[in-house]
């Protein structure tokens, strides 16, 4: 019996990796830098389409999760902020929405609207690019520098509910970093929040 749990433990833990992937590590170049996704204006970008004078942040995100809502005015007042300071920024939904409606393309341009995001908002749909990422996260953060090499992967800030509690500005703090042709002194940290409902 032992045997049989340990064996369905090992399969599940492997079909995890599949999907997710291994994820890329600190230094690594931008996967799937050329994919064309639909953004919510109804053009198609690749993140290679938005790259800036300082380097490229890429977010996997969706509509639904309480991380996201927790964070929501952060990430669109970082992401408006540093677009104009030069920075390419891009947020990806890979979510299915059959598993929630609220990740809908229609809802993706309500939110954005709502939000006043002046950056893209794709859609993955097929789920690739956060698999070839090893994304698993909603928020997740991937920030690569002007060479295109990551040099910060992981949340936001150390309190997505309490905004005014943050004592830890990892992206910030990573932006003004690259900003100044420096390394992140913190530059992989946790990512919290739902996991990505990766379409079939």
């Amino acid at each position: 019996m032992k045997k049989i749990i340990l064996s369905l433990v090992l399969v599940s833990a492997l079909i995890g990796g599949v999907m997710a992937g291994e994820g890329i590590g600190l230094g690594e170049n931008i996967p799937m830098a050329n994919e064309k996704m639909m953004n919510i204006d109804n053009n198609k970008l690749s993140i290679a389409d938005v790259k800036g004078e300082h380097g490229t942040l890429v977010m996997f995100s969706c509509n639904h999760c309480p991380w996201v809502k927790a964070w929501e005015t952060r990430i669109a007042s970082i992401c408006n902020e540093y677009m104009e300071k030069g920075f390419g920024v891009i947020v990806i939904n890979s979510n299915d929405p059959s598993a929630y409606e609220d990740d809908s393309f229609e809802s993706m341009v309500k939110r954005a609207a709502e939000m006043g995001f002046k950056f893209p908002y794709v859609v993955d749909s097929t789920s690739e690019v956060a698999k070839a990422f090893g994304a698993s996260k909603t928020p997740e953060v991937y920030l690569f520098n002007e060479q295109d090499k990551l040099v910060y992967h992981g949340a936001i800030d150390d309190n997505a509910q309490e905004a005014d509690k943050v004592e830890n500005h990892y992206l910030i703090n990573a932006l003004n970093s690259v900003m100044s042709d420096e390394k992140p002194a913190m530059q992989e940290t946790k990512a919290l929040g739902c996991g990505i409902k990766f379409r079939s």
